[in-house]
């Protein structure tokens, strides 16, 4: 290992940073380390935002991370990243300050994607949820018991956010534009399920029509908003959540193969520049980040999951301080939890990369059920209804290539339906495992996924 004096930055100080800063040491590093945020606060837990913190049962600033081991490291809180001068090796940041880098870990992490309309977006009232101020912020407008909740987008995020409101007390109303809650997620057999879920819960769940403008009082409050189908919508909270964009836009101009998607990079979490030529010095880990997977035919994986980043970032801390021949991939099977309306939701695998979908468990109209889907006769994800212990079989399917459908023993005989995905160029929200583009490689390979 190289993990003698050097100068290592970790820009994006949240889950995949602390964890990669904590290997590092843990590996040997015993040189500077630097970590940017663009926060004032030190790492946080994010899952519990549209959940525990929403329903009050953990206050925002009770999300902190626990610490492994100390780090020893720098903290630039506060401050964003705003350039990348590679040819340097220095970091710019938003106060005119650099830092410098011998190797780089870019764990920027995605945020919400704002209302498209600045001035409505400003309104009093209107807001995402995505980080800890986000939760403080929705959790205040919330305190004043607002006539009804308007949530845009009915993605994992908005649907954990229309439960916790429905369990406040609050009347919710969710405007979606796909057929369905979670369609673009895990398809449209699932979400109607989903869709009968709300329902029950007596949310106002209105679908395949979009938000087309907020309106305000001449305070400046949200009153009222106008959908597509022509209706109006008195509302006095608007939570936007249309998904995620990778913040990337630091990156422009520094030669690197970064853009929306997020950062392209190896099997090794090593970054490629613009010409497809991998990088030594640099490296991403986390939502930012998007890698080859030899489980998805080589297509490159973006993953907004909290087990990713903590995985991911162990492989690019170990790569960052080791020689060529102790590398290591991130092989890590993609899983994803949600907690809403009552019911625990688990996936594995890749579900919008299926093109079949068959309950293997349970029923569908009792909420509580396992599916699995299949792409060119092979299992290659599995979605659970307060099913998620069995998901570790299904990951054992998927990490097999077992054939499309599996046979269970105690398999309930349905047949393969169409998994019934939305186009992904549709401005709603998506999945949370995206797959973008591939290699052109068509090697074959053992999946040996690593247990250390």
């Amino acid at each position: 290992m190289t993990s003698g004096p050097g100068r290592i930055v970790i820009v994006g100080a949240s889950l995949a940073g602390l964890r990669a800063a904590e290997h590092l040491r843990a590996g040997g590093f015993g040189g500077a380390l630097t970590l940017v945020g663009d926060e004032p606060h030190g790492p946080y837990d994010r899952p519990p935002l549209s959940k525990q913190v929403l329903l009050g049962m953990v206050r925002p600033e009770g999300t902190a991370l626990p610490r492994t081991r100390e780090i020893d490291a720098e903290w630039r809180l506060g401050v964003a990243a705003a350039g990348l001068d590679r040819e340097r090796r220095r970091v710019q940041l938003a106060d005119g300050s650099e830092v410098e880098y011998d190797r780089l870990l870019i764990a920027t992490g995605v945020r919400s994607r704002p209302w498209p309309n600045e001035s409505e977006a400003a309104l009093d009232g209107v807001c995402v949820l995505r980080t800890r101020d986000d939760a403080a912020h929705l959790g205040r407008l919330l305190a004043r018991r607002p006539n009804r909740v308007l949530i845009i987008g009915a993605g994992f995020t908005g649907s954990e956010i229309a439960s916790a409101c429905r369990e406040r007390g609050c009347a919710v109303t969710v405007a979606e534009r796909g057929e369905a809650p979670l369609v673009g997620a895990l398809g449209g057999m699932v979400g109607e399920v989903a869709a009968r879920l709300q329902r029950e819960h007596g949310v106002d769940l209105r679908c395949g029509v979009m938000v087309t403008s907020l309106e305000g009082d001449s305070a400046g409050r949200l009153r009222r908003a106008h959908l597509s189908d022509g209706s109006a919508l008195d509302a006095e909270v608007a939570v936007v959540a249309l998904g995620a964009v990778r913040n990337t836009g630091w990156l422009e101009g520094s030669g690197l193969a970064a853009g929306p998607r997020g950062v392209a990079c190896d099997a090794g979490c090593r970054a490629f520049d613009v010409h497809g030529i991998v990088t030594d010095d640099v490296f991403a880990a986390g939502d930012v980040a998007r890698t080859p997977h030899p489980l998805f035919g080589y297509q490159f994986l973006s993953l907004e999951h909290w087990g990713n980043a903590v995985a991911q970032a162990e492989i690019a801390a170990h790569n960052m301080i080791s020689a060529d021949a102790r590398r290591r991939p991130h092989l890590w099977t993609p899983s994803f939890w949600s907690a809403q309306f009552g019911v625990n939701i688990k996936s594995v695998g890749a579900p919008s990369m299926g093109e079949e979908i068959v309950v293997t468990q349970g029923s569908l109209a009792d909420h509580r059920f396992a599916a699995a889907y299949g792409y060119r006769g092979r299992v290659i994800a599995a979605v659970g209804f307060d099913h998620g212990k069995w998901m570790g079989g299904y990951r054992r399917l998927i990490e097999q290539a077992a054939p499309f459908p599996p046979d269970l023993p105690g398999g309930n005989g349905q047949r393969p339906g169409p998994a019934r995905f939305p186009d992904p160029a549709l401005p709603s929200h998506g999945p949370t495992v995206t797959l973008t583009g591939h290699s052109p490689n068509e090697k074959r390979v053992v999946f040996t996924p690593s247990r250390a």
